[in-house]
């Protein structure tokens, strides 16, 4: 049922018609309207240092938490930076990950190479970014780098999403270029959504962990997992555990975090 109402709301927020934010509107007005005459009353009874501007109403804020620290895109971004953190590795090339999320947070604190098929601007330190479509046949790039992110991207790849090419294969290409960007020995940092495999086009693909461990096989040994469960929270696992892993750790859609390392 909740999986239902997920994708209804996500279906008429493509329209325009936000439930949530209706609601938050309706909880949030009276306060609003209530406030507002107060603050105007205690305002005019004192010397003016600032003119009122106009209205600007934020009716969902006073009922927020102070942050949202979950989600696959929080805990990846997190988990990922981290760990480049600790390995400092010589050259590092992120795949269409976030630019303002993980991509800023690894510019914080070193130099960081972009390769997306979308288009950006501007100017960023510590940003190097290239326009490149990753499924491309040949990028020239052999061994180019020592440590490689892409978290949340793969599963796009070949859906038409992002202005790529429609390709039913399109992910496997971005595989097999992804490993041969990277050195022998280098690290991979990877995230995709993990439970019963299909896709929903035409924003993902959904991946079994019987089907990531398939593609890790032979080409990378696996130097860590966690993974975000659906309720938006980060485990890490003790061991592997086969039935965990047969029944996708109970996600229908989740985010699993791989630690690879480039074998031969």
């Amino acid at each position: 049922m909740y999986q239902i109402f997920k994708w209804l709301y996500h279906l008429t927020s493509q329209l325009g018609l936000d439930f949530i934010q209706l609601s938050r509107f309706f909880r949030g007005i009276s306060v609003y309207i209530f406030n507002a005459i107060r603050f105007l009353l205690k305002h005019i009874s004192r010397p003016q240092k600032f003119q009122l501007g106009k209205p600007f109403p934020c009716l969902g804020d006073r009922f927020d938490k102070s942050g949202t620290a979950q989600g696959h895109y929080f805990h990846q971004d997190l988990w990922a930076a981290q760990k480049i953190f600790a390995n400092q590795p010589k050259k590092h090339v992120d795949i269409g990950s976030r630019i303002d999320g993980f991509v800023a947070q690894v510019a914080a604190f070193r130099e960081i190479e972009v390769f997306d098929i979308r288009p950006l601007e501007q100017v960023i330190k510590n940003m190097i970014f290239h326009k490149m479509d990753i499924t491309e046949g040949d990028l020239n790039k052999a061994n180019y780098c020592d440590s490689i992110s892409c978290l949340s991207v793969l599963e796009h790849l070949g859906l038409g999403r992002y202005g790529d090419k429609l390709d039913c294969d399109g992910y496997l290409k971005g595989w097999e270029n992804i490993y041969s960007i990277l050195k022998p020995g280098g690290k991979f940092y990877f995230s995709v959504p993990i439970g019963k495999p299909r896709i929903e086009f035409d924003a993902h693909r959904v991946f079994s962990i019987k089907y990531l461990f398939e593609l890790f096989e032979a080409k990378y040994k696996l130097d860590s997992f966690a993974y975000v469960n659906d309720q938006g929270n980060l485990i890490v696992p003790d061991n592997r555990n086969e039935a965990d892993e047969e029944n996708n750790f109970s996600c229908y859609f989740g985010c699993g975090l791989f630690e690879l390392v480039k074998q031969g």
